[in-house]
């Protein structure tokens, strides 16, 4: 069964099970929370992610940090499998990566990204607290930024999925997890009908 997640409109955040191996095996050696939340202006995912070694290189919006260490959020409105659904991704570093993704098959070979569409009024950040062998993020995401531009026509249902990406820099495999795990081997984060689900009040 697929993992649903209810907000209420200006209520208080909530808080997503911890992680699961995206291939369903069990819980990753380092673990990641979130929480989320909603208003009437925007939707906010707050990441916590223990981390024996956070790091990044990559600077620049839309950087590819899938290939090194980031959070990541995909975001589709509707209940159905979606063909066609939004990515945000967000390093340690505090590097942001958008797109507008189309994948009419549900399979990453039919897949493919528009890389110049920006989610306006889009804000995030991220901090490394190397004491407390962690980092955290945070990416707030407008209604009007995901085409929304009347609050009445908010649809309450979306299809959802939060990742995390580890790759340790001391020989260890990296790891690859999520709130609905994808099920795949190898990963593949692109599986929408994999997908949890997001309930608005």
């Amino acid at each position: 069964m697929l993992p649903a997640l209810d907000l209420r409109i200006d209520g208080p955040a909530v808080t997503v099970p911890a992680f699961q191996l995206a291939d369903g095996s069990g819980p990753p050696r380092q673990a990641t929370t979130a929480r989320v939340q909603a208003t009437a202006e925007a939707l906010t995912f707050g990441f916590r992610c223990a981390d024996r070694d956070a790091w990044g290189t990559l600077k620049g919006r839309d950087a590819p940090v899938y290939k090194e260490e980031c959070v990541e959020v995909f975001l589709a409105p509707g209940l159905d499998d979606p063909m066609d659904y939004f990515e945000f991704e967000l390093s340690p570093l505090g590097t942001f990566f958008d797109a507008r993704i189309h994948n009419p098959t549900g399979r990453r070979e039919s897949m493919s990204a528009d890389l110049d569409w920006q989610a306006k009024g889009a804000t995030w950040k991220a901090r490394i607290d190397r004491p407390k062998s962690l980092w955290s993020a945070e990416i707030r995401l407008t209604w009007a930024g995901l085409g929304i531009s009347d609050p009445a026509r908010l649809p309450r249902t979306w299809r959802l999925n939060l990742y995390r990406i580890d790759r340790p820099r001391d020989g260890s495999p990296p790891e690859y997890s999520c709130w609905s795990p994808t099920l795949a081997s190898p990963p593949n984060f692109h599986l929408p009908a994999r997908f949890g689900t997001l309930r608005l009040r």
